[in-house]
């Protein structure tokens, strides 16, 4: 059985600084010489670079409805066999969604930290703590810690509204320097920090304050499935991915998936004007921040000239969310700015204050499903007409349009390979339709 110290880092709700305690404890324990994996529940791109960045390795996403279970538990129990601790952060509040962050503790039997900010907060806080120990009987729960205290004065009347049952793992100042910088999709990337690493380090020497200095018990995650030869697919292509700081919305998972079926991955960056790299058979252009870098893409004429040729020659090109921004006619900023864009896909990409669409996606097609999710503050008119359209698993709602012109595949939602890599394989060999 593959064994390691484990812990999984929840809160009432979003906002209460899971990812702040997380990457201190990733910090704090590296920084000692150990081993640290950390995992991000859910879909999100953003919390797991942050993530990265403090652990010194690759963050992949947990999630019991877009990974799957036995996906899950396959990244889990790999990590157990080579590392001295894992970390799972949580998403929103503990027991929102479906399926949940308590669903996926329970599920493989993770201890849950409470992390509850508790500015402007006294007696209600032993209250919360009570609630999330006790919602639900069969969570295994850890302790709590308070975050963003006042003063020491402040903390000891905290902890004393705790039940002599639920452990008190000590509390975190309200600090400044110690939180992550947002933006509209969430935190903002790590390049764009000047002073992360100061910050993860202060975040670390508050975790050795508190009782989080010592190791978590050892969970048993069962041992990693055999080696499952997938079919090679993908031998002999080369694929170009798109990757800076404007397309970096990328799944480790996604690219461990292309090297799976045999594909060799190029990658450039569009925002230094890098061509698409020679011999490339297809392209991959992720989701990301093209909306911040329209000017300079706009006039990258190296990059666009080169997936032009791409396409004229008939070879793939992938393109979600924020690819397919960067391959539209024009992009028009939220102060009304337009922009022209690569004008290979016909329509024009409009961003607004408010995000457009949220939540979990599943697109069923000839190859099978496929799951992913959808998040963007931007709408797309375009005159062509989808090619296939996703859904909601959970609501059954109509979900984002999948669109084919020419070579070019393209669509809001991002899609998680893994939950079927024939679909993927498909997508870059132009058969997915």
């Amino acid at each position: 059985m593959a064994a390691c110290p484990a812990l999984f880092i929840s809160a009432p709700s979003s906002g209460s600084g899971k990812t702040t305690i997380t990457a201190g404890l990733a910090r704090y324990h590296r920084r000692l010489g150990r081993r640290v994996r950390v995992f991000k529940t859910g879909p999100d791109f953003l919390d797991p670079k942050l993530l990265a960045r403090a652990s010194g390795a690759p963050v992949y996403n947990l999630d019991l409805g877009m990974v799957g279970a036995a996906g899950c538990q396959a990244l889990l129990a790999q990590a157990a066999l080579d590392s001295d601790l894992i970390l799972i952060e949580g998403v929103m509040g503990l027991f929102d969604g479906t399926p949940s962050s308590a669903d996926l503790a329970m599920h493989f039997g993770v201890p849950v930290l409470a992390v509850i900010g508790a500015k402007a907060m006294a007696q209600t806080f032993g209250a919360i703590a009570f609630g999330l120990a006790r919602f639900q009987p069969q969570l295994p729960f850890h302790g709590v810690l308070a975050n963003r205290v006042g003063s020491p004065r402040h903390a000891a009347l905290l902890q004393q509204t705790l039940p002599g049952d639920i452990r008190w793992l000590g509390h975190v100042a309200a600090e400044s320097a110690l939180m992550l910088p947002e933006r509209h999709l969430g935190l903002q990337q790590p390049d764009d920090i000047a002073d992360l690493d100061s910050r993860l380090d202060r975040a670390a020497d508050a975790i050795a304050a508190t009782g989080l200095a010592q190791l978590p018990a050892a969970v048993e995650f069962g041992m990693p499935p055999a080696e499952d030869v997938e079919a090679r697919w993908l031998q002999g292509q080369r694929i170009a991915v798109a990757r800076d700081a404007a397309f970096s919305f990328i799944y480790p998972a996604n690219l461990d998936l292309l090297h799976a079926l045999g594909a060799e991955l190029a990658f450039f960056s569009p925002l230094a004007d890098e061509p698409v790299p020679a011999g490339c058979h297809a392209v991959y252009l992720p989701g990301g921040y093209p909306e911040l870098h329209a000017a300079l893409l706009g006039t990258n004429r190296q990059t666009a000239g080169s997936l032009q040729t791409h396409a004229a020659a008939a070879r793939p090109i992938v393109a979600e969310c924020g690819g397919m921004l960067y391959l539209c006619d024009a992009l028009t900023s939220v102060d009304g700015l337009t922009t022209p864009m690569l004008g290979l896909l016909p329509g024009h990409a409009t961003m607004q204050s408010r995000f457009a669409a949220l939540g979990m996606q599943q697109l069923d097609g000839r190859h099978g499903a496929m799951r992913g999710h959808t998040f963007h503050y931007s709408s797309f008119s375009t005159t062509l007409l989808p090619a296939g359209r996703a859904h909601n698993p959970d609501s059954g709602k109509e979900g984002e349009a999948w669109f084919t012109h020419g070579p070019i595949t393209a669509s809001y939602m991002h899609a998680y390979w893994p939950s079927n890599p024939r679909f993927a394989a498909a997508l870059f060999l132009g058969e997915a339709f």
